[in-house]
């Protein structure tokens, strides 16, 4: 499975951002999830979505992201809303077959980070 990460960019706060990440090869039954990074830092679990639509957010993005999948397409989103300075990092999609993974080493498939940079 190789994923392609898109969609970050330079956003004042308050503001909204969608990335996108496709993947190519199979992913069924698959567990999606998005990771941010900032420089010195672990990476940090963001959010993750089963094949049937199910969700869990770290607690920092819960009820300002939004996971999601279409399976169709083999794509996966994460809607950021009302943005936060906080959340300037290195964001990176990944994909699991291990049940709800939430840290990096639970995800065996890793796309190249898009960064995301919030001011004030």
């Amino acid at each position: 499975v190789q994923l392609q990460a898109s969609g970050g960019g330079s956003v004042q706060a308050g503001d909204s951002l969608r990335l996108s990440c496709a993947a190519s090869g199979r992913t069924l039954n698959s567990y999606m999830g998005w990771f941010r990074q900032v420089p010195g830092k672990e990476r940090d679990f963001v959010a993750v979505i089963d094949w049937g639509g199910s969700t869990s957010y770290a607690n920092s993005v819960e009820g300002r992201f939004t996971i999601s999948r279409d399976n169709a397409k083999n794509t996966v989103a994460l809607q950021m809303n009302d943005l936060k300075p906080e959340d300037t990092a290195l964001y990176y999609c990944a994909a699991s077959y291990k049940n709800w993974p939430r840290i990096p080493s639970e995800f065996r498939y890793w796309g190249q980070g898009t960064q995301v940079t919030v001011s004030s």
